[in-house]
């Protein structure tokens, strides 16, 4: 993570985590989270202000360690950094799902 001042997530992201209390989001203790949902969800903008706060190392551990990345952000991210498709969890073949029913 860049040492970039002001810790704050701003108010304009606001509309990306929308499922937690935004007054709890924070990159010194979430910093994984943060990063992953504008990776995954935000816009341009979003995306400078990410840069300005991670690394990019930060972006390819983030896309390489997490599973519910979407494909279609996990592919623009390998192909961008250039990042063997194989290194990307989310990218590999789900798991099996056990089967249920009489003759499991």
């Amino acid at each position: 993570m860049k040492d970039a001042g002001n810790r704050e997530v701003p108010e304009f992201l606001r509309i990306y985590f929308w499922d937690v209390e935004f007054e709890n989001v924070s990159i010194e203790k979430n910093p994984h989270f943060v990063l992953k949902r504008i990776l995954d969800r935000g816009d341009t903008r979003a995306l400078r202000w990410a840069m300005t706060k991670f690394t990019l190392s930060d972006i390819r551990a983030v896309i390489t360690s997490s599973r519910d990345v979407s494909r279609k952000t996990a592919n623009f991210w390998a192909f961008f950094m250039d990042i063997d498709p194989k290194e990307v969890l989310c990218l590999q073949k789900p798991y099996s799902r056990i089967p249920f029913g009489p003759f499991s």
